[in-house]
């Protein structure tokens, strides 16, 4: 039997759940899933594997009209994801209108391969809701496959994977059959500690920190980790820290339960809290925190 491998590369506006969807479809939590907006800073591949076929699964940051160059950074990811899909998920939430979608369809329209459309959320309507916006898409969307899902209750989701697979050309892997994705050790212990900056804090913060995981020590019953957050301000990092360090060992004290579970051993974690000015406008600093 021939091989078949391709990529599907998940767009989207933010919070429509293309983070949950990858993680629905891999049938494990790969990716940081949170309701605030902007989760997902960079583009991550999840990996499924199957006898006869490898699905390279595109998690990509929500679209949005960029306010900073670290923004713009997200941009160029999305785009990129157009350009080496074999398949293109569009993902929208029930509730969305087409006629306010225009960076999402104008990017979709670009793309000349196979496009599945995917209402998402639709456990929040009626069935009259998610008839009127099955037909509002399809219309918005030519040529594009329309379907109902909810990522977050496996509504459709096996046979949503079966359709990918199907659709994928015949191919070697592109990754080792034991991969589970292109990214690092390291770069998933940072996006736990930012997973859990998104969860405890609150206004700017989130949006103005990075956190870097600078040593990673294996050892057969602890695990070493030293990583720093960084911050765009003094008072931010008065913040993060909080009297009398309460906020950063709360901080820690999660991030670290998260890493345990992920590493499967026991984990020390040494958190610092750095400031680095305008790190998401600079364009040296970005590509030195990788974007």
């Amino acid at each position: 039997m021939a091989h078949k491998a391709g990529y599907v590369n998940i767009i989207g506006e933010p919070n429509v759940g293309k983070s949950t969807l990858l993680n629905a479809l891999l049938g494990e939590k790969l990716v940081i899933v949170n309701p605030k907006a902007q989760t997902t800073r960079h583009r991550v591949l999840g990996i499924l594997n199957g006898e006869d076929h490898q699905l390279v699964l595109s998690d990509t940051p929500g679209i949005l009209d960029p306010q900073y160059r670290m923004h713009e950074r997200m941009m160029d990811a999305v785009d990129e994801a157009l350009e080496d899909a074999d398949v293109l998920i569009v993902l929208v939430e029930l509730g969305q209108s087409p006629e306010k979608s225009e960076h999402v369809l104008v990017r979709a329209s670009r793309f000349k391969g196979p496009k599945v459309l995917l209402v998402n959320k639709v456990d929040t309507g009626g069935e009259d809701a998610v008839l009127a916006a099955l037909e509002a898409w399809e219309i918005a969307l030519p040529g594009a496959k329309v379907v109902p899902i909810s990522a977050l209750h496996g509504l459709n989701v096996p046979e949503l994977r079966t359709y990918l697979v199907d659709q994928l050309p015949e191919h070697p892997a592109y990754f080792p059959k034991d991969e589970l994705s292109d990214r690092n050790t390291r770069f998933f212990i940072s996006e736990m500690i930012r997973e859990k900056i998104l969860t405890y804090y609150k206004q700017e913060i989130p949006y103005s920190t990075q956190v870097v995981v600078n040593s990673y020590e294996d050892g057969e019953k602890l695990v070493k980790i030293q990583a720093d957050v960084i911050v765009m301000r003094e008072s931010q990092k008065g913040i993060v820290i909080g009297e009398g360090g309460k906020a950063l060992r709360k901080l820690g004290t999660e991030a670290r339960m998260a890493i345990e579970r992920f590493v499967g051993t026991k984990v020390f974690l040494d958190l610092k809290v750095k400031v680095d000015p305008d790190w998401r406008e600079d364009e040296q600093k970005l590509r030195k925190y990788g974007y």
